[in-house]
């Protein structure tokens, strides 16, 4: 095993990298959250990394990246590709380093994220259906002009630059025990895991570093299994943040040998804890960003004792918000979608209407057709979308309408 004192970044490259952002990013709050706390039975802190410049972490690592470069690299410039945080990092680093700055998106990025990386100053060109065919082309042109490239994660300079946030951490939570964050291709958890272990070794104590990741784009828990790289051959996540499908080879050769444990976290779970974001914590949060909150919330993380969870971004669009919002009722049992048939004759509406009233529960939409290769003549199909108070509530829905006779289907 690799001591820290060999890896590829250690916590003088951390140190070095924490000297560099002074007075260039914002250091970040601490806020403590009850309610999560007495969920799992500990202290729990939110790092809000939402509230960073651009509005994620990643304006950490692309700036001391690009610091470093020399006056050479700097004149021809710099490209990357990203479909949202990495691309605004970048933006905003090369703003304020006078950089000239090209980035990649994928065709049908949403436009705030758009609006966003432009209006820091950066020349956005669109360009493929996904980030991987963005990043083939901004890599072509690095090939074909000599730009430097700003890898979103496969760097040690970027990696280092993401370490000061574990530095933040211990000075805001000196008696920290668990550490979670989100992972895509391990820049964050990588740097991190290093300046944590590294000055938890000086103080003579263990601080667990934990990754999280969405269950439908987990590449790490396999590569780490087999001790090498497993890409995937699907990456299906709203979690667009850390939707990669193919760990970083630098953070992975660090990940395997300083992080504690990698878990996985479902969608619903996810659209669950952003909910609870929003309403217990008043925080704006993306999925990527809410994964440390899931899977304290599934109960996947045993004994967390003071735990921080990194909030790695808050870069959402607006609708995507609308339907996270709607899964993340519907999987708390707030929200449910139900199909019936009925006669197709006067009052039989009304009654379905008195039986949900009567039970405290509220029609948002309703849909009513005659027409269709099941109906039959006489009959007439609707579909209700109810709001309700928990799972317990939605069965006492669904109970009263039985109890009259009727045959509701949950949909959703």
């Amino acid at each position: 095993m690799n001591t820290l004192e060999t890896l590829p970044v250690t916590l003088d490259d951390v140190l070095k990298a924490q000297e560099l952002l002074e007075g260039i990013i914002t250091k970040t709050p601490v806020e403590s959250s009850r309610a999560l706390g007495s969920l799992v039975g500990g202290n729990v802190f939110f790092k809000c990394e939402n509230l960073q410049r651009a509005g994620s972490f990643k304006v950490r690592g692309a700036y001391v990246r690009m610091a470093r470069l020399t006056e050479d690299e700097k004149k021809r410039g710099v490209v990357a590709a990203s479909a949202g945080n990495h691309a605004q990092g970048v933006a905003v680093a090369a703003k304020s380093l006078g950089i000239n700055a090209r980035i990649y998106m994928p065709l049908g990025v949403a436009l705030p994220k758009l609006a966003a990386t432009r209006s820091h100053g950066a020349e956005v060109i669109l360009h493929g259906h996904n980030v991987d065919e963005a990043l083939a082309e901004a890599q072509r042109y690095a090939n074909e002009t000599g730009a430097v490239f700003v890898h979103p994660f496969d760097n040690v300079d970027v990696v280092a630059g993401q370490g000061t946030i574990g530095l933040e951490i211990l000075d805001q939570i000196p008696n920290v025990d668990t550490i979670l964050m989100g992972v895509g291709g391990g820049g964050l958890l990588a740097g991190v895991a290093v300046a944590i272990k590294a000055k938890a070794k000086e103080l003579g104590r263990e601080i667990r570093v934990i990754g999280v990741q969405a269950e439908n784009a987990a590449a790490y828990p396999p590569s780490l299994a087999a001790d090498a790289l497993v890409p995937l051959k699907k990456v299906t996540t709203m979690a667009d943040g850390i939707a990669v499908g193919r760990p970083g080879q630098l953070p992975f050769s660090i990940i395997r040998e300083l992080v504690d444990d990698v878990v996985t976290v479902s969608e619903d779970s996810l659209a669950r804890a952003l909910i609870f974001l929003l309403e217990r914590a008043k925080m704006v949060v993306e999925p990527a960003g809410a994964v440390g909150v899931a899977a304290l919330m599934d109960g996947k993380i045993e004994n967390p004792g003071n735990t921080a969870v990194v909030l790695s971004g808050g870069n959402i669009d607006p609708m995507l918000m609308l339907k996270v919002i709607q899964r993340g009722l519907s999987a708390a049992g707030r929200f449910m979608t139900v199909r019936m048939m009925l006669d197709d004759r006067p009052g039989s509406l009304a009654t379905i209407a008195r039986i949900i009233a009567e039970n405290d529960a509220n029609v948002t939409g309703l849909d009513h057709t005659r027409l269709g290769g099941s109906i039959s003549m006489g009959d007439v199909s609707i579909t209700i979308n109810l709001e309700t108070k928990g799972h317990e509530h939605g069965e006492q829905v669904l109970g009263a309408l039985r109890a009259e006779g009727f045959q509701p289907i949950v949909v959703h």
